[in-house]
């Protein structure tokens, strides 16, 4: 057990820093190319442990179109929402901002999922939540402020991956497939599909920067991703699918300090916001444990 809380707080500090590795990447390269070289290099750990787990198998393609619609909620758009914001924003706001991930998916779940019926507690939580968002964005403040389109491309990666998890729960779960193996087909296609439609001029760029070249690579790439599913997975299986969820509770303070420690601006309205939005998520979470 104390293994499974000791990658619980792993993983939440492995999302918490992707922030500041998507800022060094795209001061030198576009954000598509971040997002290729982000999936590419997670890719190769996760099917590496797929094929030596034997979980993908011939008859999944049946499945193909499903794994499709994955890759580009869950994975590409989802990854390039964020890095696109993380590029126009200060990281530890662009981090602050990922923990309207559990916000995204109630509400989703609320709309799409008959069975997910919302509570007044989670209604609460909700409110808190876009409070928080609000308060990040600071919209008083106009052109001075925060950029708006930094904010509201981490809200549209954050709502690709919140309507994943409705997709996969109305289509995917009750075909059983192992985790492993959609994780490996969703990151697999989106490796393909970037390197079709992305322009790689000027992608080398990221080699005159060793700092962010590896930044990316391994804190991005083979941690951020391929690890992060492994143990997110990992974690789901030892602690089920709520406590899990507690890695998003993490990220967010992770990304605030880490924004704090290499000189960024934290203010009163950076912490209040963090508070909101984690309050919201937390009833949120609660409420739809009580309501099952």
């Amino acid at each position: 057990m104390f293994r499974a809380y000791a990658a619980l707080v792993l993983l939440g500090i492995t999302w918490g820093s992707n922030f500041i590795f998507m800022k060094w990447a795209t001061a030198l390269i576009s954000p598509s190319q971040t997002v290729f070289l982000r999936l590419l290099f997670g890719f190769l750990p996760l099917v590496a442990v797929a094929w030596h787990s034997k979980v993908i198998t011939r008859a999944q393609l049946q499945h193909l179109p499903h794994f499709i619609v994955m890759s580009v909620l869950a994975t590409s758009f989802y990854y390039y929402g964020f890095v696109a914001g993380t590029a126009l924003l200060p990281s530890s706001i662009a981090g602050l901002l990922s923990g309207s991930i559990p916000i995204f998916t109630f509400l989703g779940a609320a709309l799409f999922l008959p069975d997910e019926r919302p509570t007044k507690q989670m209604a609460i939580g909700l409110a808190l939540g876009f409070a928080g968002i609000a308060l990040s964005a600071r919209p008083w403040q106009g052109a001075t402020g925060v950029s708006l389109v930094g904010v509201l491309w981490m809200l549209a990666g954050s709502l690709s991956v919140g309507a994943s998890f409705v997709y996969a729960r109305r289509y995917l779960s009750p075909l059983r497939l192992p985790p492993l193996a959609l994780a490996t087909w969703q990151v697999g296609l989106a490796v393909i599909t970037l390197s079709i439609l992305i322009d790689f001029d000027g992608i080398t760029q990221l080699s005159t920067d060793t700092r962010a070249m590896w930044g990316t690579i391994l804190g991005l790439g083979a941690l951020g991703t391929g690890a992060a599913f492994l143990i997110y997975y990992f974690i789901i299986e030892t602690l089920g699918s709520v406590r899990a969820a507690g890695a998003t509770y993490i990220a967010p303070v992770v990304a605030v300090i880490i924004g704090a420690v290499i000189g960024e601006d934290i203010t009163s309205l950076e912490i209040i916001a963090l508070v909101l939005i984690l309050s919201g998520v937390l009833l949120i979470q609660t409420g739809r444990k009580t309501s099952g």
